[in-house]
């Protein structure tokens, strides 16, 4: 099936490593080039090498709780590619802690990364969107039920999904989808992280995939290719969505 994505240009936050990297590999092989960022020089200049170098790919290295940001995304996508059809907007998890571990500067830092900047990178684009842009936020699995350990993330991941519900209902007179993807049980890095929490990361491997009706872990192509096919024209009459991408485990309608 062709999505209709070549030659459409997305900005990828997160997009060095893990669900963002996933992201924009499909993205590119499907045709569409990127503007891809992270915190880390390095891993950025080797992300851009990796999705074809400069014809294909740009990284910027930049950090989503930073106020200039936006902007600069932005402008990287429309100096390179002279265009921009739309973002996904994807951050490393916050820390890992309960309610009584976790402090106010740990708060401060994760709601100015995972919630602020994710609004503010959404609504600058979203200026710049003509009808059949798209902005997709990768959320998740404690949108619906909070994950035990995961403080933060259960605080602010169900606020940021409702913030795109109502950024999608004042978007869409304007042609402009607002989508979430809502991951559990992708193997990344974060994912081996919090298994190996408590020094068994095999039994947690084992605990996890038996309440996973696919009786497996995903893989991050896997989730890449739903995030290509939600930003894509192919999904044209998709907005609002919250899309699960998790092998079953999200047993309510």
């Amino acid at each position: 099936m062709d999505f209709g994505l070549k030659d459409r240009v997305y900005i990828v936050t997160g997009g060095t490593r893990g669900l963002g990297m996933a992201a924009a590999r499909e993205l590119v092989a499907d045709g569409a080039r990127v503007v891809v960022s992270g915190r880390d020089e390095k891993s950025v200049a080797a992300a851009q090498a990796d999705l074809g170098g400069p014809g294909q790919a740009v990284g910027v290295v930049a950090d989503n709780a930073d106020t200039d940001t936006p902007q600069r995304l932005i402008t990287a996508a429309r100096d390179t590619f002279k265009r921009l059809d739309g973002v996904l907007i994807s951050v490393g998890g916050p820390p890992a802690g309960t309610s009584d571990t976790i402090d106010d500067d740990h708060w401060r830092a994760a709601f100015e990364s995972v919630f602020l900047g994710a609004v503010r990178l959404s609504r600058a684009v979203a200026a710049e969107l003509g009808e059949g842009g798209a902005i997709g936020f990768v959320l998740s699995s404690s949108v619906y039920e909070p994950i035990p350990g995961l403080a933060i993330s259960n605080a602010l991941r169900p606020g940021l999904a409702g913030y795109a519900k109502n950024l999608a209902n004042e978007l869409g007179p304007r042609g402009i989808r607002v989508v979430g993807l809502v991951p559990a049980h992708i193997e990344t890095d974060r994912l081996r992280e919090l298994d190996a929490r408590h020094g068994d990361a095999e039994g947690a491997r084992k605990r996890a995939t038996a309440g996973v009706p696919l009786r497996r872990y995903g893989t991050p192509d896997e989730f890449g290719r739903s995030a290509a096919f939600l930003l894509s024209p192919a999904a044209s009459y998709l907005t609002g969505v919250m899309l699960s991408i998790d092998g079953g485990v999200r047993k309510g309608f």
